[in-house]
C-alpha cells in the first residue's frame, strides 16, 4: 500500500509539473528573445534552482512527509524538467570528488544527447 501511495503522489506531482511546463511554453515568454528558446531555458534554470533549493529545504531544514518529497522532487520537477535532475546528479558527483565522472557525464550527455536527437530525426525522415 505504501508503494501505491508513493506512486500516486509522484503521478499527481508529475501531472502538475507537466501542466506547469505546458503553461510556460504557451505563455508570452515564448516570444521573448526569439529565436532563442527562452521558455525551455527558463524551465531548465528554474527547475535546477528548485531541485537544489528543495533538496535542502525538504530534507535538512524541515521534516516533511516522504511522499510529499517524492511528489515534488520526482513527480513535479521530473515532469517539469529532467534537466534539474541532470544538474543535481552532476552536483552529487562533484560533491563526492568524482570530477572526471562529472565532466564526462556532463559532456557526453550534451554531445551524445544532441547526436541522438539528430539521428532520431534522420531515421524518422527516412521512414
Amino acid at each position: 500500500m505504501e508503494t501505491l501511495t508513493r506512486i500516486l503522489a509522484i503521478a499527481a506531482g508529475g501531472a502538475c509539473g507537466a501542466v506547469a511546463r505546458y503553461l510556460i511554453n504557451i505563455s508570452p515568454l515564448q516570444n521573448l528573445f526569439k529565436p532563442f528558446p527562452f521558455p525551455t531555458f527558463f524551465i531548465n534554470i528554474t527547475g535546477s534552482f528548485l531541485i537544489g533549493f528543495l533538496l535542502i529545504l525538504l530534507t535538512d531544514r524541515f521534516q516533511t512527509n516522504e511522499n510529499l518529497r517524492f511528489a515534488i522532487m520526482v513527480g513535479f520537477l521530473g515532469a517539469f524538467t529532467t534537466f534539474s535532475t541532470f544538474e543535481l546528479e552532476i552536483w552529487g558527483l562533484i560533491k563526492e570528488n568524482q570530477f572526471l565522472t562529472a565532466f564526462l557525464y556532463f559532456f557526453l550527455s550534451v554531445l551524445v544527447g544532441f547526436v541522438a536527437v539528430a539521428l532520431g530525426i534522420a531515421l524518422a525522415r527516412k521512414l
